[in-house]
């Protein structure tokens, strides 16, 4: 077993979260890379870190089940025998559509993963870093979105919602943990040029709305990877509940 720092992104078979998977994998970050239901997406980024001389593995599993977030954090302790970071990055949009249009079952699926996926992911990542439980510390970066300011408006605010109560929730834990060696901190992305948009509908999303960022563009998931590895890194190391805009400037 190596001695690199270990990191997990949920989320790291697509867009960001293979990205991020990606450049930590470059910057000397064993990687577990976490996906829901796209093994081949997975195993291509694992394939693409172990090409750059990096150790990767990847590990299914429903970020907002309870059963499989024990079972990845399981198999984590036995390829790395420690967690030093973790990105909560998985994440979904719905639809457009106004509030008065939206049923119990969309928001509560939008809230389950959105949200309480990363309450659960962090619970068992604190129980590896925290000095409580035997760790180290470490380093967690959560991903929020412009829409937790904007507020997403006839398109989806059930989405806006859940990304302004991790952008709270990412105060709070980083408070709890200051004393523990372990950051807390948030990236909040702006439109950026991925699938996610398609996933929502609305696969000309990021080209459609380029005209009102002050940047006259998308973003790219490669800028969002470059602040989440500044995040986890010891660059960081007096940013803890911090939130950092890479949004264009919106």
């Amino acid at each position: 077993m190596s001695e690199g720092k270990s990191v997990l992104v949920t989320g790291g078979s697509r867009g960001i979260g293979a990205a991020i998977s990606l450049l930590a994998g470059r910057r000397g970050y064993r990687v577990a890379v976490n996906y829901h239901a796209n093994r081949g997406a997975a195993e291509d980024v694992v394939r693409q870190i172990e090409a750059a001389g990096g150790e990767a593995f990847a590990i299914q599993g429903d970020a907002s089940s309870e059963t499989d977030i024990v079972f990845m954090f399981a198999e984590i302790d036995r390829r790395f025998g420690r967690l030093d970071a973790l990105v909560n990055n998985a994440g979904i949009v719905a639809e457009k559509a106004r509030l008065d249009q939206m049923d119990a079952g969309r928001i509560e699926r939008m809230l389950r993963i959105n949200l309480l996926g990363p309450l659960l992911v962090s619970r068992e990542a604190v129980k590896r870093m925290s000095p409580l439980h035997g760790g180290k510390g470490g380093s967690i970066v959560n991903i929020s979105s412009v829409a937790a300011m904007l507020g997403s408006p006839a398109e989806y605010v059930d989405y806006a919602a859940s990304k302004g109560a991790i952008e709270t929730f990412t105060r709070g834990l980083a408070r709890e943990l200051a004393t523990e060696n372990i950051r807390v901190n948030c990236v909040r992305p702006g439109t950026i040029d991925t699938e996610i948009h398609a996933s929502g509908g609305q696969p000309d999303r990021a080209a459609r709305v380029a005209p009102s960022i002050p940047m006259l563009r998308p973003g790219t998931a490669e800028e969002v990877a470059n602040a989440v590895l500044y995040l986890l890194s010891d660059e960081a190391s007096y940013s803890t509940g911090s939130i950092l805009d890479v949004s264009g400037g919106r």
